[in-house]
């Protein structure tokens, strides 16, 4: 990277980067780049930015929509994404609770219910067969439009807001004082 210290932006979507991110990184998710991207990278030309994801797959895809509609800006991929970066030693914001990320919360819930409805037509009535077809339609519009209802639903649950906290080990300096105001 850039010995100039480079504006990090994380594109993993949003339960991804209030459990762990970077400090100070700008949030902007792969499936809204395209559109909250242009304006903020137009106020970084000049300056050098990375993008981050969890692995670098997706901040790939991110540089590679970037190049379509923004130029003068430097973009670099952090190739490894943030496990790359944690396994380097660096410092990240966590939350205090781990849970399984929504996608997978979304995937369970769906493919359980499929399931369900699978056996119940199978065994109970052939009605049920519809409860596997809502889903599976669910899953097509997800897909295709980019809005998953079961993903909200299921964002705005308890077990689901985040709690972030830092740990007495990372040193979060104060811009105002210059010290560790964590430890």
């Amino acid at each position: 990277m850039n010995p100039v210290n480079p504006v990090i932006i994380d594109v993993r979507e949003k339960d991804e980067f209030e459990a762990e991110h970077i400090e100070s990184s700008i949030h902007i998710p792969l499936s809204a780049f395209g559109k909250q991207a242009p304006a903020i990278l137009k106020t970084l030309r000049g300056q050098p930015v990375v993008l981050m994801c969890r692995s670098g797959k997706r901040a790939g895809l991110a540089a590679q929509q970037a190049e379509a509609f923004c130029e003068g800006v430097r973009i670099e991929v952090f190739k490894g994404g943030i496990l790359e970066w944690k396994s380097q030693g660096n410092p990240t914001v966590a939350t205090q609770k781990v849970h399984l990320p929504i996608l997978r919360q979304v995937q369970l819930i769906a493919g359980g219910i499929v399931l369900l409805g699978a056996l119940l037509g199978y065994f109970v009535s052939l009605n049920f067969i519809l409860l596997s077809a809502f889903v599976g339609g669910g899953l097509v519009v997800a897909g295709a439009t980019g809005f998953c209802g079961m993903a909200e639903l299921l964002a705005r649950m308890p077990w689901n807001k985040a709690q972030p906290a830092l740990s007495k080990e990372m040193c979060v300096v104060s811009p105002a004082s210059g010290r560790c105001d964590n430890q």
